[in-house]
C-alpha cells in the first residue's frame, strides 16, 4: 500500500510538471484557430505613455528621448513620467523636457508603482494608456502597432514583445532562452482568445477600463485580469517591440522571479473569477496551468524527488535509474559552482531553471507567511548603454 502511495506520488508529480511545461504548448496549438484581424493599422487615437521610475537617472533621458521619436503623432500622444520619489537627479532631468510635452508626477513619500498609477492616472488624456519602464526602450512604430488592435471593440488590452539584449553572462542567455519559450505561449494563446498577462515594459489598456490598485498589487498581471473578468480580452503583439537588459547575473533573476510570484499568486487570490470557466472561458485553463501550476512546480519537484528516493530504496530498478537521472540533473546544475564550467550551456540551463523555481517556492512561502512586496530597486546596473543598437 505505502509503495502505490509512492508511486501515485511520483507520477502525479511528475505529471503534473510535464503538463505546465511540455503538453501545455501541444494543447494550445490543438486549441488555437486562426483568427481573423481586426487590427487597423492607420488608427491614432489618443495615447498617453506612462513611464514609471524611481532613481533612473543612468536611463531616463534616453527614454524620454525614445518617447519624443515614436512615430506617432505628437497632438495625439501625451507623455507621463511617474517619479516614486526619486532622489538621483531623475526628477531634474524629466523637468528638462518640459517645453516638449512631458509631465512630471511625483510621489512623496515612496509608495510603488501601483499606488502611483492608481493616484496619477486618473489625469491622462489618453483614449488608451500604454505603460512603459524607465528602461523599456521602443521601436519607433511600437505605440503604433499596439493600439491598432483596438479596433476591435471587445479588445481590451494588447501586450507587446519585450526583447532582450544578448550578452555574454548566462543569466542573461538563460533569461532570453527562457523568455523565447514565453514568446512562443503568448502567441499561441493570444490566437485562442487571450494572452495571460501583461507586461510592465510594454502594454496598453483602454483608459476607462482602469481600476484603482492595491498598493502591493502587481499592476501588469493584475489589471489584464480584471480587463477579462470584465469580458475583454487581451492581445499579445510581436511587432510592438522595446529592448531590455536582463538581469547582471542569477542573483538579479532569483530575487527578480521571488517578488513576481509573489505578487501575482496575490493578485490571483483578489480576483478569483478568473478561475471560472463559466465566466472567463478557456482563460482560466491558461491561467491555471500556465501560471498556478507552474508557481507550485517547486512543491512538485520535491514531492517527486522524496518518492523516487523512497521508491529506489525499496529495490526497484526502475526507479533506481530514474534517481540516478534525477541525481545527474540536480548535480549538473550544481557544477555552475565550478568557475571553470559555468558557462557551458547544459549547465547553465539547468542551474536556471532550478534557480527560478526556487525563486517561485520563495515567493510562495512568503504569501503564506504574510510577506508582501509594493516598492523594490531595479534589478540593474546603474549605468547603461544605448540598448537598441546591440539588439538582436
Amino acid at each position: 500500500m505505502m509503495t502505490l502511495s509512492l508511486q501515485i506520488l511520483f507520477w502525479v508529480s511528475f505529471g503534473t510538471i510535464f503538463l505546465t511545461y511540455f503538453a501545455y504548448p501541444v494543447t494550445l496549438l490543438l486549441l488555437a484557430p486562426l483568427r481573423k484581424s481586426h487590427a487597423i493599422d492607420d488608427a491614432t487615437p489618443t495615447v498617453t505613455l506612462i513611464v514609471s521610475a524611481y532613481n533612473e537617472a543612468a536611463v531616463i533621458r534616453e527614454k524620454i528621448e525614445n518617447s519624443l521619436a515614436l512615430d506617432y503623432p505628437r497632438e495625439s500622444l501625451e507623455i507621463m513620467v511617474i517619479s516614486d520619489e526619486s532622489d538621483d537627479g531623475t526628477d531634474e532631468i524629466v523637468e528638462e523636457y518640459a517645453d516638449q510635452g512631458v509631465v512630471l508626477y511625483r510621489q512623496v513619500p515612496r509608495r510603488g508603482k501601483s499606488f502611483g498609477l492608481t493616484q496619477f492616472l486618473e489625469r491622462a488624456t489618453g483614449e488608451l494608456v500604454v505603460f512603459s519602464d524607465a528602461n523599456s526602450i521602443y521601436e519607433p512604430s511600437a505605440v503604433r502597432k499596439l493600439v491598432r488592435h483596438f479596433a476591435e471593440e471587445r479588445v481590451g488590452f494588447v501586450v507587446g514583445h519585450q526583447r532582450y539584449i544578448e550578452e555574454d553572462s548566462a543569466a542573461s542567455v538563460s533569461e532570453s532562452l527562457y523568455w523565447r519559450y514565453e514568446t512562443w505561449l503568448k502567441i499561441q494563446e493570444s490566437k485562442i482568445g487571450s494572452v495571460v498577462c501583461g507586461d510592465g515594459a510594454i502594454y496598453a489598456i483602454r483608459t476607462h477600463l482602469f481600476e484603482p490598485l492595491r498598493e502591493d498589487d502587481i499592476n501588469d498581471f493584475t489589471i489584464p485580469l480584471k480587463i477579462v473578468c470584465r469580458g475583454y480580452r487581451g492581445l499579445f503583439d510581436t511587432e510592438a517591440v522595446c529592448y531590455e537588459r536582463t538581469a547582471a547575473d542569477f542573483g538579479g533573476e532569483f530575487r527578480r522571479k521571488a517578488r513576481i510570484v509573489n505578487r501575482s499568486f496575490r493578485a490571483v487570490l483578489r480576483n478569483p473569477g478568473v478561475l471560472n470557466p463559466f465566466r472567463v472561458g478557456l482563460f482560466s485553463y491558461q491561467l491555471v496551468v500556465h501560471k498556478l501550476i507552474r508557481w507550485f512546480v517547486p512543491l512538485f519537484m520535491v514531492t517527486m524527488f522524496i518518492a523516487n528516493v523512497a521508491l529506489a530504496v525499496q529495490g526497484s530498478l526502475f526507479y533506481s535509474v530514474i534517481l540516478g537521472l534525477h541525481i545527474g540533473f540536480y548535480l549538473l546544475a550544481l557544477l555552475r559552482l565550478v568557475p571553470a564550467l559555468r558557462d557551458v550551456k547544459p549547465i547553465y540551463i539547468a542551474n536556471y531553471f532550478c534557480v527560478v523555481n526556487a525563486a517561485a517556492g520563495l515567493g510562495l512561502l512568503n504569501v503564506m507567511f504574510g510577506k508582501s512586496v509594493s516598492t523594490w530597486n531595479p534589478e540593474r546596473e546603474e549605468t547603461q548603454p544605448s540598448v537598441v543598437t546591440s539588439a538582436k
